[in-house]
């Protein structure tokens, strides 16, 4: 979720590995120009510390800026609210016959909202909130 532009990127995985972290990493790297540095909050799934992201870090050096949320905190639950609204009102009692036709499913409701981006307005700007990043 672009906090500047309101654009969502999303991808639809079986699983959510480094494999699969590092693939949206790219993603993310090919989507926005060279000279911007990408600073995403994350929360400490093992994926996103793990010895292969690292290594592929290391190859973007200062690309990207991981910014991680508390453990066990939930001040920063806009990723667990939009999942919230989604799977009650977009998802709610559909049946799907394969988890391709949910994945499916799922990538066009990102593409219908990503046709008219809602930028979240925050309490504070962006370049006010201090950050800390966690030890490699």
């Amino acid at each position: 979720m672009d906090l500047i532009t309101g654009q969502l990127h999303g991808q639809v995985q079986d699983r959510h590995r480094s494999q699969e972290f590092i693939e949206h990493l790219k993603y993310l790297d090919a989507f926005y120009p060279k000279d911007t540095k990408i600073k995403i909050i994350l929360d400490n799934h093992s994926a996103h510390v793990s010895k292969e992201t690292k290594q592929y870090l290391k190859t973007v050096a200062n690309r990207f800026e991981f910014i991680f949320t508390p453990t066990h905190g939930s001040w920063l639950n806009m990723i667990e609210t939009f999942f919230s609204k989604m799977t009650r009102s977009f998802l709610r009692g559909i049946r799907v016959d394969s988890i391709n036709e949910l994945k499916k499913r799922i990538e066009l409701y990102l593409e219908e909202l990503n046709q008219m981006p809602v930028i979240f307005r925050w309490k504070y700007k962006l370049n006010e909130i201090s950050t800390v990043t966690k030890a490699a």
